[in-house]
């Protein structure tokens, strides 16, 4: 039987925040205790080969996790075009076809707002934002499910990276403005 991630990470973007997550990705030890869920807005019409493609780049497991898939430490599992991705409360994925949320499917909101609702306080998220409110309610949501403050956790080496980033306050919702200047200048 697999081991269930006790933590999850998670990242939301538009298809333009894929270079922004790939840095990250990089960033990261070959190992890594959390599980690392990722929505970016993709279109269905076409066909990527993101997860096989940053399989060999990371040398680490990239999937599109499927119905029940269950949620391991250090996989990298990346929502697929065309699907909300869901985290279930038996720490399993569950994919869905409902409408759009912000004109998005998969959507950011999705994954942040089931994701916060299992795994409260043991939540983390990102939203590199792009042109449409998607993410904006979810991280909120994992905000109020008790989201550990990114900027203090001092043991995950994608939140050490990532606390050197600039902060935000916005609507009472702390965000992380991130630029390629900023992801690894130390700043």
């Amino acid at each position: 039987m697999m081991n269930k991630a006790k933590d999850i990470v998670l990242i939301g973007g538009s298809a333009g925040s894929y270079t922004l997550i790939v840095q990250i990705l990089e960033a990261l030890p070959q190992r890594f205790d959390a599980a690392i869920a990722i929505v970016i807005h993709r279109n269905p019409r076409f066909t990527t080969k993101i997860e096989e493609t940053l399989s060999i780049k990371l040398r680490r497991s990239v999937i599109q996790p499927r119905d029940k898939t269950a949620i391991a430490p250090n996989i990298i599992y990346f929502a697929g075009p065309g699907y909300h991705l869901l985290v279930e409360p038996d720490w399993t994925f569950s994919v869905d076809v409902s409408e759009r949320i912000h004109f998005s499917r998969p959507s950011i909101d999705v994954l942040f707002d089931t994701a916060a609702e299992v795994y409260q306080d043991r939540c983390t998220a990102f939203l590199l934002s792009g042109a449409n409110q998607d993410g904006a309610d979810g991280i909120r949501r994992v905000r109020e499910m008790g989201e550990k403050r990114s900027y203090n956790r001092r043991t995950t080496p994608l939140l050490q990276q990532c606390r050197r980033m600039r902060f935000r306050q916005t609507q009472k919702v702390t965000s992380m403005m991130i630029s390629r200047s900023s992801l690894f200048s130390g700043s």
